[in-house]
């Protein structure tokens, strides 16, 4: 069992590349692409074309994200705490220009910015900035040491202003993400039980005031609690989503035979793909796909508790625990488990700004492995 853990952990030598990290990043993406090539299908935006989502996913996301994930493996990753203060100022800057005139507004949010022909979520570059600087903040001792609570008043503060932003747009899931991953990242690094308990005391507030500030969350709730009473209305999407999960079986209908995604299951190609993939794939590609996310998030766990680095040790933590979390949260919601948030699934949910931001921090982990293991 050790020789095995060992295998699984340890790298052919200083300076190598990470090729589990690889192969299962190459494997979900791939994955991804594939399922929403058949999700998509039947959408027609611009002159009738079906391949318009898939166009933006590949030449975009895809495109991009192999170009982050490489500069990523290259660039050494003690370079990012240098500048971790910075990139979440630019990431906070970013999730501001959502409530200007460059905020992009749809389906009742304001989640994107349009920069010229460009547009993007800010939501998901701010997770990486996030994380980085939650790690160099916890790896220089600001968790820990004589000044440790200034130093998390601070942290408070600025957890708070994020918290606050994405609730406007809204964004809730995402904040209580963030807010989670923090968590996670202060448990792990040695922090003190009274200020984790504060952080939990915060996304409970949180999502208190998300709750108050707009009953269609509190329907959702209600929703959850019995979805067949409300199967027309707030509990439409579960109960679609059960549809289509159930009708899939064991092996499902076959690879572009989903009915579900054809105008009754919302959002196919994006918090509901995980539905489309159990129709079409069955239990089995809903296990193949489940399988790949946890073997993602193990390695990410077993390189932190390989590696020497506490910096690094963290935001191997806080990538794992995000890619957990999110996962669950979107598979749990799609599955009838736990109320709907409408949190994208990693590496599979279409969207492009997510795709480059999650194959950069899989470069990122690589280069960690590189010099540490």
């Amino acid at each position: 069992m050790k020789g095995n853990i060992k295998r699984f952990t340890m790298n052919t030598g200083s300076g190598k590349n990470d090729y589990v990290i690889i192969a299962l990043t190459a494997l979900l993406t791939t994955f991804g692409i594939a399922m929403l090539a058949s999700a998509s299908s039947h959408m027609t935006v611009e002159a009738g074309d079906s391949m318009y989502y898939l166009k933006r996913q590949v030449m975009g996301g895809l495109g991009l994200g192999l170009m982050g994930f490489g500069i990523a493996s290259y660039v050494h990753y003690k370079t990012y705490e240098r500048y971790a203060a910075l990139g979440l100022i630019v990431g906070i800057i970013l999730l501001t220009l959502t409530f200007t005139p460059l905020g992009i507004a749809a389906k009742g949010a304001v989640r994107w910015v349009r920069i010229g022909p460009w547009s993007f979520q800010p939501s998901e570059p701010l997770k990486l900035f996030f994380i980085l600087y939650i790690a160099a903040w916890l790896a220089n001792g600001r968790g820990r040491d004589r000044d440790a609570r200034k130093g998390f008043i601070i942290f408070l503060a600025i957890l708070g202003v994020i918290a606050g932003l994405l609730i406007r747009q809204p964004a809730t899931s995402a904040a209580i993400l963030m807010i989670v991953v923090a968590g996670i990242m202060y448990f792990a690094s040695g922090g003190r039980i009274t200020y984790i308990a504060m952080i939990g005391l915060i996304g409970i507030a949180a999502l208190a005031i998300a709750i108050w500030t707009a009953p269609y969350r509190l329907a959702r709730i209600k929703a959850f609690m019995n979805p067949e009473a409300n199967r027309q209305t707030s509990g439409y999407q579960v109960m679609q989503s059960k549809y289509a999960l159930g009708s899939g079986g064991m092996v499902g209908r076959g690879y572009g035979e989903s009915t579900a995604k054809l105008n009754y299951l919302p959002e196919p190609i994006g918090d509901s793909i995980f539905a489309v993939i159990g129709e079409e794939l069955g239990f089995a590609g809903c296990m193949t796909l489940a399988g790949l996310l946890l073997a993602l998030v193990v390695r990410l766990f077993l390189l932190a508790h390989a590696t020497r680095d506490r910096f690094g040790k963290l935001i191997l933590v806080g990538f794992g625990s995000l890619i957990a979390v999110q996962s669950f949260v979107n598979i749990g919601a799609i599955s009838g488990l736990m109320p709907l948030t409408g949190m994208p699934l990693p590496f599979i949910s279409y969207g492009s700004t997510a795709l480059v931001v999650f194959l950069t921090m899989m470069g990122i982990a690589n280069n960690i492995a590189k010099h540490e293991i």
